[in-house]
């Protein structure tokens, strides 16, 4: 980054995919309560040279080194043909990604990248050139950017970062997403094993059909979930938390995770699940110190490598950031 006092950061959070009870139409934005950064951060800063990229961070050797294959690259060249067919002229600008987020993990790691990059931009564009887009389209642009990585459009991990809190996909695509009351005293354990799952692996193993048995039941637990919420009824919202789609035939793929769930069911936690397709795993506690017992738990049952992680978190109810 250079010495240009022009430049603008933007961090994005890490969101819990799914959250069990909605596949690829559920997705809730969280945040460490002890102040971590659990996300990507992207500084965009003016430049007189060309435009350029840096990768910056604990996870940075983990992305590509060509620039033309990074997503926040991607972002920049969409970005840029938008301000054109709005009649504006793209400038050049340093984008510095902090990559904050392990890749694979199943924390919305490129939707972190993705949000902090096209809402970085348009901060930028916003701040120093009179000119943004609004809130709908730049979700859209997420949207097509998330579809590039995994191949299909879903947007809970994309709408949650973005826009924060806990957010339903709905199909109307002037919407996109409407916000779900959320449980203001639940914590959420987030425990990041250390390895990778890939997206496309974890897709795989879905069966291509489902029985009427499972649609019915994924129907009913999705609505009285959403019904739920919007009564501000704990007890009926987590009894109903379960993963019908993905989980039962994911688990073979998450060592460990089928262990360390049956022990946290047994000490009362409100659900488990896994967070988007894996390998991280997400518990749910109205207690504090509960929580972190969860947490000194996890550090010595699921962690597997150095890479690991475990934060207790809340829900991030403010999305992408500027710094």
């Amino acid at each position: 980054m250079t010495s240009n006092t022009r430049s603008v950061s933007v961090f994005a959070p890490a969101s819990i995919g799914n959250v069990n009870v909605g596949f690829d139409v559920l997705g809730l934005a969280v945040k460490p309560v002890d102040g971590t950064l659990l996300g990507d951060v992207v500084t965009v800063s003016a430049t007189a040279a060309e435009s350029s990229l840096t990768v910056v961070g604990n996870f940075a050797d983990k992305l590509p080194s060509n620039k033309e294959d990074n997503i926040v690259w991607s972002c920049l060249l969409l970005f840029n043909e938008a301000l054109e067919k709005s009649q504006q002229t793209p400038v050049s600008v340093e984008l510095t990604l902090d990559k904050k987020m392990p890749v694979g993990s199943g924390l919305g790691s490129s939707a972190c990248s993705v949000v902090a990059a096209l809402a970085g931009l348009n901060a930028f564009y916003a701040k120093y050139h009179d000119f943004s887009f609004s809130e709908n389209v730049l979700l859209k642009m997420t949207g097509q950017m998330e579809a590039q990585i995994s191949g299909s459009l879903h947007y809970d991990n994309v709408a949650p970062c973005y826009l924060g809190g806990l957010q339903l996909m709905v199909p109307d695509e002037d919407i996109i997403s409407r916000i779900l009351p959320n449980f203001d005293d639940c914590y959420f354990v987030m425990a990041y094993p250390g390895i990778e799952v890939s997206t496309k692996a974890a897709r795989d193993v879905l069966p291509t059909s489902y029985s009427r048995s499972d649609l019915i039941q994924y129907g009913q637990n999705l609505a009285t979930f959403v019904d739920a919420c919007h009564r501000q009824d704990k007890s009926q919202a987590f009894s109903v938390l379960s993963d019908i789609v993905a989980e039962p035939y994911r688990t073979n793929l998450l060592t460990r995770y089928q262990k360390v769930k049956d022990y946290l069911i047994e000490q009362n936690a409100l659900a488990v699940g896994i967070s988007g397709s894996g390998p991280t795993l997400f518990c749910v506690s109205d207690n504090e110190q509960q929580a972190q017992q969860f947490a000194d738990w996890l550090k010595q049952h699921y962690l597997q490598t150095d890479l690991g992680f475990v934060h207790v978190c809340k829900a991030d109810t403010v999305g992408a950031t500027e710094l």
